[in-house]
């Protein structure tokens, strides 16, 4: 199974990070405008359009509020297994540290998952500066 695993420091505090995140249907506004154009909410699934026009389902997992910790699966892709978290954690005042990681088979799958995890991350660091 490839594993990806990227890191990113954001300028906000973590509260401000953390209620954008947790924001489970708002991607394409709050958090990663651009590299996700829409999301909509289903029972306990989100579809995303992303900005290459690609459309997952994404299965949400869990929102652990205490760690500050969101888990979603995609479904109906060509991966054969996909399972992705970001948490958030505290640097500083108004520093926030962000980690995603996926969990995905093909293997030969991992660089192109792994360039939509950076376009995703070059995303926030828009938003959070």
């Amino acid at each position: 199974m490839a594993s990806i695993r990227r890191e990113v420091l954001l300028h906000a505090p973590l509260d401000q990070a953390w209620d954008a995140l947790r924001d489970i249907g708002a991607l394409h506004t709050r958090l990663v405008p651009g590299f996700v154009v829409d999301t909509t909410l289903e029972d306990g699934a989100r579809i995303v359009t992303f900005g290459n026009g690609m459309v997952v389902k994404e299965l949400i997992v869990d929102i652990d509020e205490p760690q500050r910790r969101v888990c979603w699966s995609a479904a109906g892709t060509a991966l054969t297994h996909h399972n992705a978290s970001f948490q958030l954690f505290k640097e500083a005042e108004e520093r926030t540290r962000g980690v995603w990681i996926a969990d995905l088979l093909p293997h030969e799958a991992a660089t192109d998952v792994a360039a939509m995890i950076e376009e995703g991350l070059a995303a926030m660091k828009r938003v959070f500066g």
